[in-house]
């Protein structure tokens, strides 16, 4: 006897299989289960994958678009400077209330796990309290990682060091930094020194925003690889953005990939808010900022895909779906081969989970129950329709579910209803 069985799915490897649930688990996964069940979710014809998984995102700034006021130069500078006024007037209970309906929208889509960058620079850390507070409130369906992000710098603030420690003291348990932001490439090198080894000592992660610039002089990836294999921190590393080196020189970068290789440092750029923000001093040609995403992928550096924003100081649009972000991602990195456009839904999904360091994760006996079910039949499928989540299954409970996105169709001798999914080959 099941508490739920999911009956027919395709894998996202292709094949067909019956998936057992009891008590939050994957308890069985089998061409046919024979067997009484609880819940049965008729997934014939339909893909059934793993949750889809956010790694970096900024959840205490979400939802907040227009407030004090409007980005009007669309930059990165000017998002920072309108945070760094909102921060100070957002009310602990505003912030949770935010992110809560913010978490509502991702569960809804299926992703359930979230790594969220918190700005520590204000001394009352009331976005730390309030995304500790929404931690707490959904942990029984969305794994939210912390991570404290010095959004002003490490050094540029008087008290950003200290309050750093001051959140992971509180319970935050990723060590975040801005390089590039500090007042001197100098001193931004030594934030990377500084950082990792806080997060040796205490054992931690660290996810850096790294680089997240035009100027192709901005190199803290390198620094920041040679701290991670100095200390140890092989595979506990990410550098998010990394979009200098967009418009880095191609020696350079040559040399810098290996160093990155080495460190086992893994690699998220957002594609939706990179696009959207970089290039905005270039007139034409116009740059995008997408950092070198199949190039580290050739030298197995682990990429995944971000989300970052959703209707925030810096990004005007966003419905928190990561087939969104996959769908964009592969756009701009021009990865149109078949195996490329599956490589997108994988890095919504495992890739992201393995740089969050997951544990219990994806369609094997024995993980959480945690699965969604999409109107299409393949993962390339899924990222070119961004389709329905049909069902949306956190720790063996049923949390959202969907109708499928067909339309009706009135016209003489053609079909009723149109579904737009179709087998290619």
């Amino acid at each position: 006897m099941f508490d739920l069985i999911v009956k027919g799915g395709t894998l996202p490897d292709g094949t067909t299989a019956d998936i057992g649930i009891t008590g939050g688990k994957i308890t069985a996964i089998e061409a046919r289960l024979d067997a009484e069940a609880g819940e049965v979710i008729d997934a014939s014809g339909d893909l059934v994958a793993p949750p889809f998984v956010d790694p970096h995102f900024h959840m205490d700034a979400t939802l907040s678009y227009g407030k004090p006021r409007l980005n009007a130069s669309g930059t990165l500078l000017e998002g920072i400077s309108l945070w760094g006024e909102l921060r100070d007037i957002a009310t602990v209970d505003e912030m949770v209330e935010r992110a809560l309906t913010y978490c509502d929208w991702a569960a809804s889509m299926g992703t359930l796990a979230i790594r969220s960058h918190v700005d520590t620079t204000p001394d009352h850390l009331n976005t730390v309290t309030a995304m500790l507070e929404v931690k707490e409130k959904v942990k029984d369906y969305i794994d939210l990682q912390l991570v404290a992000f010095p959004q002003d710098g490490l050094y540029r603030t008087k008290t950003g060091r200290e309050n750093v420690i001051r959140a992971l003291d509180m319970g935050v348990e990723v060590v975040g930094g801005i390089p590039h932001f500090e007042r001197t490439m100098a001193d931004g090198a030594e934030s990377m020194r500084d950082l990792c080894e806080i997060a040796a000592e205490r054992g931690l992660m660290v996810d850096i925003h790294c680089d997240e610039t035009d100027d192709p002089m901005s190199r803290h990836i390198e620094a920041l690889a040679y701290e991670t294999q100095r200390l140890g921190l092989e595979g506990r590393v990410a550098g998010s953005h990394l979009t200098s080196m967009h418009s880095m020189d191609n020696y350079y970068v040559s040399k810098l990939l290996p160093l990155i290789a080495e460190a086992g440092i893994s690699a998220i750029p957002n594609p939706l808010i990179n696009i959207m923000l970089q290039g905005r001093h270039d007139t034409f040609p116009k740059r995008r900022g997408l950092t070198r995403v199949k190039e580290m992928q050739a030298m197995g550096i682990p990429v995944g895909w971000g989300q970052d924003c959703v209707l925030d100081p810096w990004y005007s649009l966003g419905t928190g779906d990561m087939l969104d972000v996959a769908f964009m991602g592969l756009h701009v990195a021009q990865m149109s081969h078949p195996d490329e456009m599956a490589r997108c839904f994988t890095m919504v999904t495992e890739v992201n989970a393995q740089i969050m360091g997951l544990q219990d994760y994806g369609l094997r006996v024995g993980n959480d129950a945690s699965l969604v079910v999409l109107d299409a039949s393949t993962p390339t499928e899924a990222v070119r329709l961004r389709p329905a989540r049909l069902a949306v299954v956190a720790k063996g409970k049923v949390i959202a579910r969907s109708a499928r996105g067909d339309a009706r169709l009135m016209l003489p001798g053609r079909p009723e209803t149109v579904r737009r999914r179709h087998e290619v080959g």
